[in-house]
């Protein structure tokens, strides 16, 4: 992974991360470029910012193209401030008022966007113990009642990052996408207030549910399968597991043992806030305590019936190639696995470095689901 912060992975990650999401909309190379040379590595003031500067100025730009009715521009341009804010949201602080409110401004950059998409997403609320799960149905155009992929992001993704690399990857192999907020995460964390847990099938089955019972019209029901990206890997192998009816499973970034992952990690580890936020813990000490059942071991891997595909990256830093390898050996269905040597590009965390090495995932989730 190229690190524009010599030293400094994390902050670098997140260069890369936006600079992989602009080839689909979630950005402009020059303008990322001009938000990193704002950065101190050491400093995560400057890190929030530099981001939250021109995620604002992006958005006052998209507002001046939305009055004139230049609706493509606002389209475009409403999508890279939403990432933007995004990514100035991602370090601030908890007790830090400009949070919510910064969170709150990228999702209606997102809103905006979308209203000026050719295929126009549907907006969807599952409700979900005494709440709801909301998300967007991403539709492939001119396919009519499309196989649909169920996807859950990660531990500090949203609902509406899944759109940028994934969404369009799965449309244009004609397969939907219902990218969903699931517990502890992006609106369900932030304005429902619902945590994560470590039995995520509960979730998996509740959007299942309601996937059969509403979207009839616009999905094959019959074609439904379940995916997930980084901490959403764990998530998706948890559904597949225990929820059969769905056709396919997309891992994309293994999770064999969460708890493992944080073990390894203390409380000053730059996610450890995020995590904490997620479980709604007091103490790292409690965070380790609940992850411990967000674990494939025990026979849950096994569960697994459907086809699964396993993507992952040789060099992971965050989630490391070993639970890609762990989980492979436990699976007893069908399934293919792809790791990235470490070295190449796209040997990062969810190919962060470079989305190209994943096009065989899905060209092997589209013959799967569509069999």
């Amino acid at each position: 992974m190229w690190h524009y912060f010599p030293g400094h992975y994390m902050p670098s990650y997140q260069v890369n991360r936006a600079l992989t999401q602009a080839h689909y909309g979630g950005g402009e190379f020059a303008e990322i470029l001009e938000v990193a040379s704002e950065i101190d590595p050491a400093n995560r003031e400057t890190f929030n910012l530099a981001w939250l500067k021109k995620g604002n100025e992006v958005f006052e730009w998209a507002e001046a193209y939305e009055k004139k009715s230049a609706f493509v521009s606002a389209r475009r341009t409403y999508l890279r401030a939403f990432n933007y804010l995004r990514s100035a949201e991602f370090f601030m602080n908890l007790h830090d008022d400009r949070k919510n409110e910064t969170y709150i401004k990228a999702r209606e950059a997102f809103l905006r966007a979308i209203k000026y998409f050719d295929e126009k997403p549907l907006t969807i609320e599952v409700p979900f113990e005494g709440s709801f799960l909301p998300g967007y149905l991403f539709k492939p155009a001119g396919v009519k009642n499309p196989p649909v992929m169920v996807m859950f992001g990660g531990l500090d993704s949203l609902a509406e990052e899944l759109y940028f690399g994934i969404g369009n990857h799965l449309n244009e192999r004609g397969i939907a996408l219902l990218a969903i907020d699931g517990p502890g995460q992006g609106a369900a964390l932030r304005l429902n207030h619902i945590h994560s847990r470590y039995d995520f099938n509960v979730a998996g089955t509740a959007v299942l549910d309601w996937v059969l019972e509403n979207l009839q019209a616009e999905v094959d029901t019959t074609s439904v399968g379940i995916a997930g990206v980084s901490m959403g890997g764990y998530m998706a192998a948890r559904c597949a597991a225990f929820e059969p009816r769905f056709k396919v499973c997309m891992i994309f970034g293994a999770v064999w043992s969460y708890y493992s992952v944080w073990a390894g990690r203390n409380g000053k580890h730059p996610l450890a806030e995020i995590v904490m936020h997620i479980m709604d813990a007091e103490s790292y000490e409690e965070v380790l305590e609940k992850l411990k059942g967000y674990t494939l071991e025990n026979g849950v891997a096994e569960k697994i019936s459907m086809p699964t595909f396993i993507m992952h990256g040789g060099g992971d830093k965050q989630n490391f190639v070993e639970h890609a390898i762990e989980l492979e050996k436990h699976l007893t269905c069908e399934h293919q696995m792809k790791i990235v040597p470490e070295g190449e590009s796209g040997a990062q965390h969810c190919q962060v470095d470079d989305f190209m090495p994943t096009l065989d995932m899905y060209d092997w989730i589209a013959e799967k689901i569509k069999a």
